[in-house]
């Protein structure tokens, strides 16, 4: 069975080196839907609880939401590097207070001080999709991942196969020791 659960993104991005509309820079709102797939959990009657899923993706893909995404070979990003820099929010403002643990992984880099993240790959809806899994593949038992972008979507299925002992009381997944990180329960 599975549990599914919806985020919401709002980013900028373009298409770089893309003839047509989006080799401009603008924004978007995008909705990522997740589905989690495991035998249901007996004490809590379900899969995996959704506002767990939600804290879980959310952790790392804040880092998205109200962002700029730039692939790396884009000549836009120093320019806006730079401009941060003499605004003296490259490394930061105050009132950044909506963001994730910096990430690099092989398909993007996450600079979460300025609102920025940096992939290797144009950043369409597939490519959402690639990033998000290659994040969340070892938190969640990912059964199916679509994101929608204004009117374009994709969508991709995964075979779970992890086995994530979750906790009786609430469903949630069990730490490296054992123990229920949300209400205590130890293996």
């Amino acid at each position: 069975m599975r549990s599914i659960t919806t985020l919401d993104l709002q980013y900028a991005h373009r298409f770089f080196g893309f003839k047509g509309e989006a080799q401009y820079l603008h924004g978007h709102t995008g909705v990522l839907t997740i589905e989690v797939e495991d035998s249901i959990e007996p004490g809590v009657n379900m899969v995996f609880p959704c506002n767990e899923i939600q804290k879980t993706a959310w952790e790392v893909l804040k880092n998205f939401d109200h962002a700029l995404i730039l692939r790396e070979d884009d000549p836009l990003l120093p320019a806006i590097l730079k401009v941060y820099e003499e605004q003296g929010i490259r490394d930061g403002a105050p009132t950044n207070k909506m963001k994730g643990p910096a990430f690099k992984t092989e398909l993007a880099t996450a600079y979460p001080e300025c609102r920025l993240v940096v992939t290797k790959e144009t950043m369409t809806v597939e490519g959402m999709i690639k990033i998000v899994y290659d994040l969340l593949k070892d938190k969640l038992n990912i059964a199916k991942i679509t994101f929608s972008s204004g009117v374009n979507a994709a969508t991709q299925e995964y075979q779970p196969s992890r086995t994530i002992e979750r906790c009786p009381l609430c469903g949630i997944a069990l730490n490296e020791n054992g123990v229920c990180p949300k209400c205590g329960y130890r293996k």
